[in-house]
């Protein structure tokens, strides 16, 4: 029989959620506090409002999709991973269905679904929820958790304290940064909080807003490094770019464009992601299937069966009619000129740029329209095999607040639900 403890989960996102889930199934005193008037605000949002909550592929596969800190979850999907977490929701009566890239998602495509079993749990294990209240502080004695402040000056005990307030993207949804704040006066290391899977701006601004383009690789480039993206899908903005491709290297070009600029505080500096003197390139490859020699026979034989029509006719059977304008323009072509007309050089500029269009990075959108938080409690500070501090004693973080991010595809949801398992069944039998 284990000994109940009084155990208080600040932060009702996924972790949050399951975290409290576990600790009240055995048989822990759980009190659940959430600032926001409802749970799950931010998981509703999740994968547009379907939530990807994991991805079916194997471990090995799975930690590759972090940042360089992924193994540090092996613990957390140890105990607590994806065929888990499906069963976890499907012998709750909740069907799930796998999709392209191995995504997984709630047949009915509604986040709700995912909510309403967690909601049905908590209630279930008798989970004490306390709304629209806001930490303040947190009590420590002899370098143990004795309790919390809230806003108002109401205090609560505690034995066990988890700490599931997210970062500081989507800051609409309650992620402020209050608990990786808190975390760092009891000492702990944090860790620069930073846009994880966001769009970019770039400096040249055509009208492709709304064009999405597939099967295109982009190759981002800061004149002594690139990296190369898989092939797949890019998003036009007003702003610049986004999209898949876009959004899984972001990271890295947030990184580039940052370095050497100094450091600022715990909290977010909006000018951060700004490129002050660093150059760095997106170059689109619109055809990645085709060498330039394919190409160029491509459009001798299309100019040859088209030799009246125009240039502009011509290129609709090779790339979206907005962009052949855009692409045009940039060759200094003439759009009425015919297919016969045209010369070697403007062909060969034309296969330039349909093998590389090029887009200069301004800067990346601000956190507050990424999808997560890089960055968060230093993992130093973290004991991977049961997530408690390695500072203060009854202390435990789980979720975005963790330095641990991933590419998007269900893997940084399923870090949140292992993290928050794993929290509250340490904080529950340690």
């Amino acid at each position: 029989m284990v000994e109940a403890k009084r155990i208080v989960v600040v932060g009702a996102g996924p972790a949050g959620l399951m975290a409290a889930i576990r600790a009240a199934s055995l048989k822990q005193d759980v009190t659940l506090i959430e600032k926001n008037p409802t749970l799950g605000k931010k998981l509703l949002l999740s994968g547009k409002g379907r939530c990807n909550l994991t991805n079916a592929c194997d471990l090995d596969s799975f930690l590759k999709r972090f940042s360089k800190n992924g193994q540090f979850l092996r613990d957390a999907f140890k105990l607590f991973f994806n065929l888990d977490l499906m069963n976890f929701f499907e012998k709750r009566g909740l069907k799930l269905k796998i999709e392209r890239q191995r995504r997984v998602f709630p047949l009915a495509d509604r986040s709700e679904g995912i909510l309403g079993v967690l909601e049905k749990e908590l209630k279930d294990n008798k989970v004490k929820i306390l709304y629209k209240t806001r930490m303040r502080d947190i009590f420590i004695q002899d370098n143990k958790v004795k309790g919390l402040l809230l806003e108002g000056g109401r205090t609560i005990p505690a034995d066990r304290l988890i700490l599931a307030t997210g970062g500081i993207s989507w800051g609409f949804t309650g992620s402020t940064g209050e608990g990786l704040e808190l975390a760092r006066k009891l000492g702990h290391v944090i860790v620069l909080p930073r846009a994880g899977l966001v769009p970019l701006e770039t400096r040249q601004k055509y009208p492709l807003e709304g064009l999405t383009l597939k099967n295109i690789r982009i190759k981002f480039s800061d004149g002594q490094r690139e990296i190369v993206s898989e092939i797949g899908e890019l998003l036009f903005t007003d702003f610049g770019i986004s999209g898949p491709l876009v959004l899984t290297l972001s990271g890295q070009i947030i990184d580039w464009l940052n370095e050497n600029e100094p450091r600022p505080s715990l909290k977010y500096n909006r000018t951060l992601n700004e490129g002050r003197g660093k150059s760095v390139w997106a170059e689109i490859d619109l055809k990645p299937a085709l060498s330039r020699e394919q190409l160029n026979a491509r459009f001798l034989r299309e100019f040859k069966l088209n030799s009246k029509k125009t240039l502009k006719n011509t290129l609709k059977d090779l790339m979206p009619q907005r962009l052949i304008g855009v692409l045009i323009e940039i060759a200094n072509i003439k759009p009425d000129k015919q297919a016969s007309q045209i010369t070697k050089e403007e062909r060969e500029t034309l296969i330039s740029l349909l093998k590389g269009f090029k887009l200069n990075i301004a800067k990346a959108r601000p956190i507050e329209e990424a999808m997560v938080t890089r960055g968060g409690v230093s993992l130093k500070d973290i004991n991977p095999k049961t997530m408690e501090s390695r500072r203060i004693k009854g202390l435990y973080f789980a979720g975005e607040m963790i330095d641990v991010d991933a590419d998007s595809g269900g893997f940084n949801l399923q870090a949140a639900f292992s993290t928050g398992y794993l929290a509250g069944e340490s904080a529950a039998l340690r």
